[in-house]
């Protein structure tokens, strides 16, 4: 998962390179996020046909291969190209949840979920500080070509890691071919409007999280701040603590219900915006709001899978395909506007940015919560 956020402390540095600005640079994560999100549409509900061992070798060969045209990259066009497809195969994380779903008890699917989200958020940490330590040092360039032997040493572990598909269980339906396994998403979303519910507002907590880096990518070089590149990958050390929390608030979760969870926690996303424009030319301040993003962000994200990881493991795959398609395409809006904002307002338009889809968010969980505690009485 971290290739997709080595570009955000660093595109300051590759914008320079290729000669364009700030919103041309959006393009690369906006792209790649949309491709991630088409790629999981026609690619995850494979997951719920073969085994997801095999799918998730495959993606990560593929990456790969992404990686290293993006650090050879002789052209802002290459380059591009290259991080799009990148996206489209970035699948691999996605299967992990419904894998690790059907081997989990049920009272523990909040802890094991929150587990997993814990790697996701360390691969993103280890790529901001990474990235932006490499970049200010020793080159961007560098940072693609350590990221495509990284993958290749992780699908070779990866072959000994992961157990094959489990067997099916005696009630299970025989796998549908892929055709029908597309053509049944429709049904299913009308079936489960949840999962569209929780989809929309992991989309808006996403788009928050894009917003605030690309815009601190942005904002902290500029000359208002005059910071270099490595500082924005200092900053993103504030996702270690997540790490620890995720898990502990993982089983919060599960105790209190992953709707009231949401609900509250946007609460704290509201606040965090709030104080983004508060705190936006003091970087040890800017340091609060940043960590309450990274506490409630992982978690929202969380509460949102729990909500379709408690259905029958049969439609699991295909209604966290919906989930993390909606999320994605929210990425990649926020992309585009996160840097065409910054290029006309500043580091206040991405504030403004923020602190519209925590709003939304919170009031998108709200009525989940309420809907939820209807179906339960």
């Amino acid at each position: 998962m971290a290739n997709a956020y080595y570009i955000h402390p660093i595109v300051t540095e590759a914008a320079d390179h290729f000669r364009i600005g700030p919103a041309e640079i959006g393009i690369v994560p906006a792209l790649n996020q949309v491709a991630l999100a088409v790629g999981i549409l026609f690619l995850l509900p494979l997951g719920d046909r073969f085994g997801n061992r095999t799918l998730v070798l495959v993606f990560s060969a593929l990456q790969a291969a992404c990686l290293f045209a993006m650090a050879t990259a002789s052209s802002f066009v290459i380059f591009t190209a290259a991080s799009t497809v990148l996206g489209a195969m970035t699948v691999a994380p996605y299967l992990l949840p419904a894998y690790a779903s059907k081997r989990t008890a049920p009272e523990e699917l909040g802890r094991v979920t929150a587990l997993l989200t814990a790697g996701i958020l360390f691969g993103i940490l280890y790529a901001r500080v990474g990235a932006g330590v490499i970049a200010e040092y020793i080159g961007w360039q560098v940072v693609y070509y350590l990221a495509c032997g990284l993958m290749l040493v992780l699908v070779f572990a990866l072959r000994f890691l992961m157990r094959g598909k489990a067997p099916p269980a005696p009630d299970e339906p025989p796998p549908q071919p892929y055709s029908k396994l597309l053509v049944s998403l429709a049904p299913l979303v009308k079936q489960h409007p949840e999962a569209v519910l929780s989809g929309c507002i992991q989309a808006l907590n996403f788009g928050m999280f894009i917003a605030i880096w690309l815009g601190l990518g942005l904002h902290l070089p500029s000359d208002e701040m005059g910071y270099s590149v490595d500082v924005v990958g200092y900053l993103a050390f504030t996702a270690g603590l997540s790490m620890v929390s995720t898990p502990w608030l993982g089983m919060w979760v599960d105790k209190v219900g992953p709707e009231r969870a949401r609900m509250l926690l946007t609460i704290v996303q509201v606040a965090a915006a709030a104080l983004l424009l508060a705190f936006g030319n003091s970087l040890a301040l800017l340091l609060i709001p940043i960590v309450m993003n990274t506490v409630a962000g992982p978690v929202i994200d969380v509460s949102g899978r729990m909500t379709i990881l408690r259905l029958e493991p049969a439609i699991r795959t295909r209604l966290m395909t919906v989930y993390v398609v909606i999320m994605f395409t929210g990425g990649g809006i926020a992309s585009t506007m996160a840097t065409a904002a910054y290029e006309r307002a500043g580091w206040s338009g991405n504030v403004a940015i923020a602190i519209g889809f925590a709003l939304t968010a919170l009031a998108l969980s709200t009525l989940a919560f309420k809907r939820a505690a209807v179906a339960k009485a």
